[in-house]
């Protein structure tokens, strides 16, 4: 999760029957799911950036600046602000098949937000326990759910642009040509990884997509699960912005503030932040998932209970 502005994101658990109240509408809704997630609580708004539920469906959200569409035309559906609609989800859906069945009768609409006093333009993606994966995004185009087979998303363009894109690096590969001959000329590599050649390094969007991608398709999964664990930290490692490394127009360093990955089976939480490289974790089962209240665990760099 890269971001701009300061924030402190914490670690919550939102029980079962947990009633809030919407920011679009300001009428009360009702979790039929409980879920742990990653989020922030900022003048009594909480808004999410990932979770998994009880059900084992998990979601997230980034930025979409420039695509997100919230002045569409008002159809006879809910309103859902775009900071609620990833809580809307994950208090909802059992599994991705619940996901457009719930978006037909919604639209995502925009309220400003304490931190940057704007509407966040976002885009969702959404898996379950069966592996299946969607990017749900609002454009000009309408509210959609898009099948997601390579199971990636990014920031800016859309998800259809970034999946054409991927045509350009057909070329891509984990082996290399042992020798090719132009004319007379005998070429051979200078060594091993002469397939990836091509593969972008830089920090845009579409380049981390790309990167992202590739060695999510291409990367050897183990069967043990801590060393699988391991496995997908070094997959992320591989778009981790350093801070300094980009500048905002707003003299800011745009960094990565976290990296997650949740376990879907077991509803297992795993993550890192900026300052501590150690992973830590939390099971949803674990704590109490018919409380009372929404159970805040700490600070994400200082958890106090995982």
């Amino acid at each position: 999760m890269d971001f701009s502005y300061p924030i402190e994101p914490g670690l919550y658990v939102i029980p079962r029957n947990y009633e809030w109240h919407s920011l679009a509408t300001m009428r009360k809704n009702i979790d039929r799911y409980s879920f742990i997630g990653i989020g922030q609580e900022t003048d009594g708004m909480l808004g999410f950036f990932d979770g998994v539920n009880e059900h084992g469906f998990a979601a997230a959200t980034l930025y979409f600046e420039g695509y997100a569409d919230y002045d569409l035309p008002h159809a006879q559906k809910e309103p859902v602000a775009s900071l609620d609609f990833l809580h809307y989800l994950l208090g909802r859906c059992q599994s991705v098949d619940d996901v457009i069945p719930l978006v037909e009768k919604v639209r995502i609409v925009g309220v400003p937000d304490p931190v940057t006093q704007k509407a966040a333009p976002l885009h969702w993606i959404a898996t379950d326990r069966s592996g299946k994966c969607v990017v749900i995004e609002q454009t000009k185009r309408g509210l959609e759910v898009i099948d997601n087979p390579i199971g990636v998303m990014a920031n800016s363009p859309d998800f259809h642009w970034h999946v054409t894109n991927l045509r350009n690096y057909m070329q891509l590969s984990t082996t290399q040509e042992k020798e090719v001959h132009w004319g007379d000329v005998s070429l051979t590599p200078f060594g091993q990884g002469a397939g990836t050649t091509q593969l972008p390094g830089g920090f845009t969007s579409p380049e981390r997509f790309v990167r992202t991608a590739f060695l999510k398709t291409h990367v050897h999964m183990p069967d043990d699960q801590t060393e699988t664990v391991h496995t997908c930290f070094h997959l992320l490692n591989s778009v981790f912005i350093p801070k300094g490394i980009v500048m905002t127009d707003r003299g800011t360093m745009d960094y990565t503030k976290y990296v997650a990955f949740m376990n879907t089976h077991t509803c297992t939480y795993y993550f890192k932040t900026y300052e501590n490289n150690q992973i830590l974790t939390a099971n949803l089962w674990n704590y109490d998932v018919n409380a009372p209240h929404p159970l805040y665990l700490g600070s994400i760099q200082y958890p106090a209970a995982v």
